[in-house]
């Protein structure tokens, strides 16, 4: 359904420009999910920002999106307001900045339905009180601004936004990472209610693994702008291959009733995009690094759907 090849991503900055995505290359089948998981910096939101072509007006796009058969970096403006919305929908991670503050719920989630599926105000308006309550918010919210309801309302809000027109894609930026640990495993479960009735794929980023274990069939693992792991999610987070992705999950608390363990924080942070180490950027925090980890950028190799970039990889355990 999706296919991305050599998306680069650059920024303009005094002097220059850096690149904030460097040669990313997946897939998304019909009704997948992949998780783009990270720190802080490593290029999911610029990722996900570019899939829908809503970068700030300072960077520039390189590459090829197709999404069903279409190149979204090569449409023209009209044309990508009709895809946006109707074929592939975006769930912002910040809700309250994202829904409109002067609109309520409904006139919202009815504008979209007015715009991409053409239906009159009243169909609209009844559609929108339907969608409310797929992702369990009552009627009532209809009537009812951004600013009056709870984080989780908001998020719930903002995602029936997105299903409104029936896309094929979501891409939804850390769509639980400003809500608590409750209201995040309900959006979580509200998302794969979502998935299993609609059969719509998913792009999530997000730095939560529990999250994308959870949501998620595959995971790309990113560091500074570029995939430095990948593969079925329960193969990646039981045998990590790319010290990066072994020293994620060592930082990874266990879940209630798991068993009492030291935490290991990564070292150190990870590198500015416009000051890149030379050969591997993992490479000053890695306990595996050896000379010829700077010599070159290791390529991203593998079979069977487990691909890695590294000269020194973790031993399958």
């Amino acid at each position: 359904m999706l296919r991305v090849r050599d998306l680069r991503v650059s920024y303009g900055v005094p002097g220059g420009r850096f690149a904030a995505v460097d040669g990313i290359s997946f897939e998304v089948g019909r009704a997948e999910a992949l998780a783009l998981i990270g720190e802080s910096g490593s290029g999911k939101s610029t990722i996900a920002l570019s899939l829908l072509r809503l970068l700030p007006e300072d960077a520039h796009a390189s590459g090829r999106v197709e999404l069903l058969g279409e190149d979204l970096l090569e449409l023209p403006e009209a044309s990508l307001s009709r895809v946006r919305g109707s074929s592939i929908a975006m769930v912002f991670h910040d809700p309250l900045a994202a829904l409109n503050p002067v609109m309520r719920i409904g006139a919202q989630i009815a504008e979209a339905l007015r715009a991409h599926a053409r239906l009159d105000r009243r169909v609209a308006a009844a559609t929108a009180l339907d969608l409310l309550q797929t992702v369990g918010l009552a009627p009532q919210t209809a009537k009812r601004y951004a600013h009056e309801l709870s984080g989780g309302m908001r998020q719930r809000a903002l995602i029936a936004v997105a299903l409104a027109c029936g896309p094929s894609l979501l891409v939804a930026d850390e769509p639980t990472s400003a809500l608590d640990a409750v209201t995040q495993r309900n959006i979580a479960a509200l998302f794969r209610k979502v998935r299993r009735e609609r059969g719509i794929g998913l792009i999530l980023a997000t730095h939560d693994l529990e999250l994308a274990a959870e949501l998620c069939d595959r995971i790309a693992v990113l560091y500074a702008g570029r995939i430095v792991e990948r593969g079925a999610v329960s193969d990646l987070l039981s045998k990590p291959r790319h010290p990066y992705t072994a020293a994620l999950l060592r930082s990874v608390p266990p879940g209630l009733g798991g068993p009492r363990v030291r935490l290991v924080p990564v070292p150190g942070s990870p590198p500015p995009s416009w000051a890149r180490p030379s050969g591997c950027a993992f490479r000053d925090r890695c306990s595996r690094a050896l000379p010829d980890c700077a010599a070159a950028e290791p390529e991203l190799t593998g079979s069977d759907g487990r691909e890695v970039a590294c000269f020194h990889p973790v031993e399958a355990a």
